[in-house]
């Protein structure tokens, strides 16, 4: 008689039965094992986010600094070290960059009061020995800490010197068209005064030629040459109060045929006395019998006052401007600037011509000029060019077209 094989139901407590793990300490240790794979896998998350917000962290543009609730820093991105070098390491009080004259944190501070629970938002200005002026807003927000039930402080440091610049170059160049308006306003008052002592003195010459017993008499002999200067002098006046109003007056876009020197000499009436008061001399060396060009007068004087007044802030001191006009060919005349200032650096020289870039101070100029001459130039189909030496000078040429 064949051997039967009786089969046993196997399930898990029969199995652990006959293993016998319910008495040993091996069921222990494979669950031990189990969580540690639990944990291993937790761990792994947790790192995986840790560096997904680590990047977020590193990506923002705005210096980041977190502040533990005793104003000290527990981190920064990488953005933090081009604004505050060593104020922001780990360790460092909030009063370095905040209140770095007073040892306590005083009621105002924008950490301290986010710590407290408030959000601050503030605006700040460093000036650093031999560096430029920068503005920065800071915004602080405090952070829940559940842990210590206290809150810390998270700090965005915004650089707007750029924005801050812009902004007080338009307040600039609002002012300045207010003094213009103003300008041109009391140039007619003037005029009309001048117009009065130039005429009166005259009159009074007349009356010297014409009355034999003025003219005789000893006690006068001076008088006409007084009168001469007067009159001569009121004219000059009138004429650089009628270059004024010519500068001043608004462009309709017209355009018609102008000779560029005399554009140049009316321009250069106005330049005149701020190079007197500057100790700069002018050199022009305009050409005779230049050919006319199809312009518009105002956007020409426009040009030409612009690339003067560059020339003459680029000089520290005394120095020089040379002005020369020339037919370069049958089609082409040229206005060629030169001056012996600063000059211009090679990474700049590109960028020139864009609106608002400056490399002068605040309230020297707002770096529109050079722009709009650009587009002026390129209005009447000419061209204009610069060559530049650091410590040597720069030379502006522009090239317009002649009338055919």
């Amino acid at each position: 008689m064949s051997d039967v094989v009786r089969r046993t139901l196997i399930n898990e407590p029969n199995l652990e039965r006959i293993l016998g793990l319910e008495s040993s300490k091996i069921g222990f240790y494979a669950e031990v094992k189990q969580k540690i794979h639990e944990l291993e896998a937790a761990n792994l998350g947790l790192r995986s986010k840790s560096s997904e917000l680590q990047a977020v962290f590193d990506s923002i543009i705005d210096g980041v600094v977190i502040y533990d609730c005793n104003g000290l820093v527990q981190h920064r991105n990488h953005v933090c070290p081009t604004l505050f070098p060593q104020e922001t390491l780990s360790g460092r009080s909030c009063r370095e960059i905040f209140h770095p004259n007073a040892n306590d944190s005083p009621k105002h501070c924008p950490v301290e009061r986010a710590v407290r629970g408030e959000r601050v938002e503030t605006s700040m200005v460093i000036a650093r020995e031999g560096q430029k002026t920068r503005y920065i807003d800071a915004t602080a927000t405090p952070i829940e800490d559940l842990q210590w039930g206290k809150n810390r402080a998270l700090v965005f440091f915004r650089d707007v010197t750029e924005k801050r610049i812009q902004e007080l170059q338009l307040l600039q160049a609002e002012k300045m068209s207010s003094i213009g308006s103003l300008a041109a306003g009391v140039a007619h008052e003037i005029n009309n005064p001048l117009t009065s002592v130039a005429g009166y003195a005259e009159a009074l010459l007349r009356r010297f030629r014409d009355e034999q017993a003025i003219k005789d008499n000893p006690l006068l002999e001076e008088f006409p040459k007084y009168l001469e200067v007067i009159v001569r002098e009121s004219y000059r006046c009138k004429g650089i109060i009628d270059c004024l109003l010519s500068f001043s007056r608004k462009s309709d876009g017209s355009t018609g045929k102008v000779n560029v020197n005399d554009i140049l000499n009316e321009v250069l009436e106005l330049i005149r006395i701020k190079s007197r008061y500057d100790k700069i001399d002018i050199i022009a060396d305009l050409q005779s019998n230049l050919p006319q060009i199809e312009a518009d007068p105002a956007g020409l004087r426009q040009v030409c006052m612009n690339l003067l007044i560059n020339a003459h802030q680029a000089i520290k001191g005394s120095g020089f401007v040379e002005i020369v006009t020339n037919q370069e060919n049958d089609r082409t005349i040229s206005i060629t600037i030169r001056d012996n200032g600063c000059g211009i650096r090679r990474d700049d020289i590109d960028k020139i011509w864009d609106p608002f870039f400056s490399t002068k101070e605040v309230g020297q100029g707002i770096g529109l000029g050079l722009a709009v001459t650009y587009n002026i130039v390129k209005r009447h189909g000419g061209d204009i060019s610069v060559a530049s030496t650091i410590n040597e000078g720069s030379t502006f040429t522009v090239r317009l077209p002649i009338c055919q």
